[in-house]
């Protein structure tokens, strides 16, 4: 596929979460990452984005947002240019507002990782280019569509699987499934403590979604939910920003670690494994777990780059 082939609707559009996207169109980018996957392994190279460059906007560390982001627009030829806290005055003597329209006019995009979704909203709303949501406190838009794509890659399908997430289902990640599986017909379930439960809000956004595409959404704190789930996925307990609140987490959300016993609590032999990463072994997931041959961790972290890769292709002028 030639760089005008991905001269989608999308141009110039900005990825804040997938509230605001159809079904048909998370499913037209996560084709392109199906292909840009295949050209990658098969040595391609192409310089779709030669001129380009993209700001990336890091209030939080990262390993595969930052290596994905980076490695995926350099090898198409563009240049990123990283900013952390340190390096701009983003919400600091300087207005969120401001910085947008100056990165706006220096910029073909802006990724953002960071706390508050308020300030990726604003980015968007002022920048004039396209902002891509690479974590804040409420979602993670790009996480997910890796996470798709890896059901997708190993089941062959989405419409009708069902993904459990245990642990702390208040969290960006469980927020993030519920909304991407609402939308693409893939049952979605919570195994989390009661104080945990994610909240009205979101559940109320992904209702008539679920009602569309036919998805189920289910959120109990007990193990039987997790009964006939083609995927347990699960995060660290503990957030970014978080930190004080280890012991009573851990104390907490204990008898939600996934364990071979919740795997074949399942029911399903060839249920997987999945884990946004990092991961604390021994604490939400046991290393038997992460480890053995159900997990899929390593294909869903490599599909991060690829999915991304597919974004930036399709907003990016």
């Amino acid at each position: 596929m030639e760089a005008e082939k991905f001269d989608t609707p999308f141009k110039g559009r900005s990825l804040l979460n997938w509230i605001d996207w159809t079904p048909e169109e998370i499913l037209q980018i996560l084709d392109y990452a199906f292909l840009v996957k295949k050209q990658s392994h098969a040595g391609e190279v192409h310089q779709r984005f030669l001129g380009k460059t993209i700001a990336l906007i890091f209030e939080k560390r990262s390993t595969r947002t930052r290596s994905s982001f980076e490695t995926a627009f350099g090898e198409e030829g563009g240049h990123p240019v990283f900013m952390s806290t340190d390096d701009i005055q983003l919400g600091g003597k300087e207005s969120v507002q401001d910085t947008a329209r100056v990165l706006g006019r220096m910029f073909s995009a802006i990724e953002f990782r960071g706390f508050k979704q308020e300030h990726v909203e604003l980015l968007a709303k002022y920048s004039g280019v396209p902002v891509i949501n690479g974590l804040t406190d409420e979602f993670h838009p790009t996480q997910v569509l890796a996470d798709v794509m890896t059901l997708k890659e190993h089941f062959g399908k989405l419409k009708g699987l069902t993904l459990c997430f245990c642990g702390d289902g208040r969290n960006n990640m469980a927020r993030s499934l519920m909304l991407i599986c609402s939308k693409l017909g893939i049952n979605f379930s919570i195994y989390s403590p009661a104080s945990l439960f994610p909240d009205q809000e979101i559940q109320k956004i992904c209702a008539p979604f679920a009602k569309e595409s036919g998805a189920k959404i289910t959120i109990s704190d007990k193990s039987e939910v997790v009964k006939g789930a083609d995927c347990l996925y699960t995060d660290v307990w503990v957030s970014m920003g978080e930190e004080a609140l280890k012991d009573e987490r851990i104390k907490l959300l204990s008898d939600f670690q996934v364990n071979e016993v919740l795997m074949a609590a399942t029911g399903k032999s060839d249920a997987v494994f999945f884990h946004c990463l990092p991961a604390v072994k021994g604490q939400e997931v046991t290393e038997d777990v992460f480890e053995g041959k159900q997990s899929l961790v390593w294909d869903e972290a490599e599909n991060r780059k690829h999915t991304i890769k597919a974004i930036m292709l399709s907003l990016i002028k």
